[in-house]
């Protein structure tokens, strides 16, 4: 059969299933139309099918169960609302694209020969006949995982093996197919280079038409405690990970909900590219924050470090050192073996006061802690010391009750105040008046105590600050500090500034961790149990610490990590030692690491010029897909810099290309920013990670940059000064590695040391300098 015979073949059969989709579609409609009809109706008739009946107590609950029958109506009609109205938008989305793949097989012991055709989401005319099998159903895996020949795939009943006879791909759009080819590839090379000539968006694309044999591996894995997943950058790494998060909804349908799910991502800019993604593939977003966010709000008169803070503190010498001993899981262990000491010993309390008088002084409570015996650890401590508080101020509560002042207090309340302390209370089931005012009194004075009830429960009484502080004087008798080369001096002279950071208010990312974990022991906060999965891209900038504190608040949950080894902003070198680290936290026989070395976004040309930067570096193969030569333009001054960046600007415009311009930091961005406006240039300054992105040029710290990709990429003024440190090498590979389609570097007067070892072949070098 010639090419356009089977094109016009899988047209028609194309043209058959968009039909029965229309069809499904106009089904759904009526049935949203109807459940309209009928809550409307329903609402209408509210009043004429409930019977209000008061009088006696049979006829109050005949009342409930008639308004209760209404109200199992309304949901009845509002379940119907949602499920016709979910499978509607679905169908919608299937009459443009009804499926992208199909494959012919014949399982093992049969001569027959079955096709499925492969979409968004399953479609079918009767129930046992599937027109569309779901990407995500079993056999589907079939088409990401092999070649033709034999192919085994895993189901809820085991694994199978087919024999695969065709794979066939297509692109199609509004239900007409464009083009057709066969191929023995897990996803045929045209198809993939289709998609990746594509203009870059502000928000990330669903890559279903378009998986990887490697990222399928990621995607459907069910058996792992913990899935590590190194991808160079630009190999699609977090979107197979979005992928993921839709497979496991799909796979664990009833089980598992998108609430279970949390995704921790590198910044909220991130959140909001990645946020179209899911509700794409018809599923709902899992919850979705940063680390920073995370912490920050269980400690709101606290100032955590911002990203931007972070990226700009300075980390050498002593400071380094003490940072990477407060980083580690040595520091997290200590943390563990001081809360285990407090069951003993030194615990701080602060007094509980109202309205500046003292209820329950700070060694009343210490005493009363330390009262429980040896059985009793921190979490049963503070919970019995909550509760013989509690029986205390009762007791108080009582006799201050009882008292003339209090009782003539109530005596002297308006009629409204009565009231609100009668409450729900009959007025007649008091023994006598007595007995009344004594209610009354002890209401009366349980307004006024109940800020010291809330002080109790919710642990006010805690000098956390203090204990914090303690901690961290006591670490020397924890950890060997020799080990770390630090000296005794240099840690007391470090708790000293901590000293003044907590009176300031102020905790950078690394003592935030351990302050809260710390607290945690002490309370004995529950741990979070609902959460059953757990995402978190750009590991490398997660401290062992920070991994340890999460997988200790998230017990029952399964952890998928991803990131680039090479692009390790904030944890720079210490990032290498991660995967040693880790490896203490998890279960090996659970363990599966997957490595993403193809690297899709960028160009052949950028790819092998990004990679040059890396030293030692993991291993990154360039996908074979071409391009221009990444440029390198050195300035002898600012002015000149920026006249070149505005020609660059007015290019890639030309060519239909978006551009995101990268500085170091927010505030060489915000200079830049300024000059390219009096140069009438149309640009958006990213000013923090929870602003929106905009459609046009964008001018972005490259902190914010993680994770995002634009078409055409400016780095801006990447001289001997703004780069210089070994350390930052990272940092240029990240801002390089951004680029999909062009890249191009401007610095002013002398290069960055960190582009020495970049080969002369790989790009093209405009020295203005040289050709004066």
């Amino acid at each position: 059969m010639s090419a356009d015979q089977i094109k016009k073949q899988e047209q028609a059969r194309m043209d058959m299933v968009v039909d029965k989709i229309k069809t499904a579609e106009k089904k759904d409609q009526k049935n949203i139309e109807n459940a309209e009809k009928d809550e409307r109706a329903i609402q209408a008739d509210f009043k004429n099918n409930v019977r209000i009946k008061t009088s006696t107590y049979s006829g109050m609950m005949d009342t409930a169960l008639s308004v209760r029958q209404q109200q199992q109506l309304l949901q009845e009609r509002q379940n119907s609302w949602q499920q016709a109205t979910k499978e509607l938008e679905v169908l919608q989305k299937l009459e443009k694209k009804p499926y992208f793949a199909r494959i012919d097989f014949q399982e093992t012991g049969s001569n027959k020969t079955e096709t499925a055709y492969i979409g968004l989401a399953s479609f079918s005319d009767t129930p046992d006949h599937f027109l569309v099998y779901d990407w995500r159903a079993p056999i589907s895996s079939v088409y990401y995982d092999g070649g033709l020949g034999k192919v085994s795939y895993e189901t809820p009943d085991g694994t199978q093996t087919v024999n695969l006879t065709l794979k066939r791909q297509f692109m199609v759009e509004d239900g007409k197919i464009i083009t057709l080819f066969d191929t023995d590839e897990t996803v045929g090379d045209q198809m993939l280079l289709e998609v990746l000539d594509e203009s870059s968006d502000i928000k990330m694309k669903s890559i279903v038409t378009t998986i990887q044999k490697e990222q399928n591996k990621i995607i459907r894995d069910t058996k792992s405690d913990l899935l590590f997943v190194q991808g160079a950058a630009g190999s699609g790494k977090t979107s197979a990970v979005l992928q993921r998060v839709a497979y496991l909804l799909y796979r664990y349908r009833g089980n598992l909900n998108s609430s279970q799910i949390i995704l921790f991502s590198p910044n909220q800019l991130f959140n909001d590219y990645i946020d179209r993604v899911l509700p794409e593939l018809g599923e709902q977003n899992m919850v979705q924050m940063t680390f920073y966010q995370y912490t920050q709000r269980r400690v709101p008169r606290i100032h955590v470090e911002t990203l931007q803070e972070r990226f700009e503190e300075t980390n050498t010498g002593n400071n380094k050192k003490i940072k990477a001993l407060k980083d580690s899981l040595a520091f997290f262990k200590a943390t563990q073996k001081y809360a285990n000491y407090l069951e003993k010993d030194g615990i701080d309390f602060k007094d509980i006061k109202y309205h500046g008088k003292i209820v329950f002084t700070r060694e009343k409570i210490r005493d009363i802690y330390y009262s429980f015996n040896e059985n009793y650890h921190l979490r049963n401590r503070i919970s019995a010391t909550k509760e013989e508080l509690l029986k205390l101020l009762h007791r108080k509560l009582n006799r201050i009750a009882k008292t003339d002042k209090v009782q003539k207090a109530v005596q002297d309340l308006s009629h409204e105040e009565l009231n609100s302390l009668y409450g729900n209370k009959n007025r007649d089931s008091f023994e006598n008046g007595a007995d009344e005012m004594f209610y009354l009194a002890k209401n009366y004075v349980m307004k006024h105590f109940q800020q010291i009830r809330q002080t109790i429960i919710h642990n006010r009484f805690l000098n956390i600050n203090k204990q914090y502080y303690d901690f961290l004087r006591a670490t020397p008798q924890l950890i060997n500090l020799t080990a770390h080369d630090i000296t005794t001096e240099q840690w007391e002279q470090h708790v000293a500034t901590i000293k003044q950071n907590l009176i300031d208010k102020h905790l950078s990312m690394t003592d935030v961790t351990a302050y809260l974990f710390l607290y945690d022991l002490i309370t004995g906060k529950r741990e979070n149990t609902d959460i059953r999965e757990v995402f978190i891209d750009e590991i490398q900038d997660y401290t062992a610490y920070q991994l340890a504190y999460l997988k200790n608040d998230f017990p029952r949950a399964k952890f998928t990590m991803l990131g680039d080894l090479n692009q390790a902003i904030f944890t720079k070198e210490n990032s290498h030692s991660l995967l040693e680290e880790l490896s203490t936290m998890f279960d090996p026989d659970k363990t599966k690491v997957v490595q993403l070395t193809q690297s899709y976004r960028s160009t052949k040309q950028i790819t092998d010029f990004t990679k040059g930067v890396l030293v030692n570096g993991e291993k990154v193969t360039a996908f074979n897909r071409t391009g221009d030569l990444p440029t390198i333009t050195i300035d002898d001054s600012n002015q000149k810099m920026v006249a070149d960046v505005v020609r660059q600007l007015q290019y890639n415009r030309s060519k239909k290309m978006t551009t995101a311009i990268i500085g170091k930091t927010l505030a060489e961005c915000a200079t830049l920013t300024d000059e390219l406006k009096q140069q009438g240039e149309n640009v958006s300054l990213i000013k923090t990670e929870n602003q929106r992105l905009v459609e046009g040029t964008l001018v972005v710290p490259a902190y914010l940059a993680k994770g995002l990709e634009f078409d055409a990429i400016i780095m801006w003024n990447a001289n001997k000064a703004n780069y210089h440190d070994e350390d930052e090498r990272q940092l240029v590979y990240t801002i390089c590695s951004r680029a999909m389609h062009r890249l191009d570097i401007f610095a002013e007067k002398e290069l960055s040391p960190l582009f020495n070892n970049v080969k002369k072949e790989t790009y093209v070098m405009h020295n203005r300098i040289a050709d004066k």
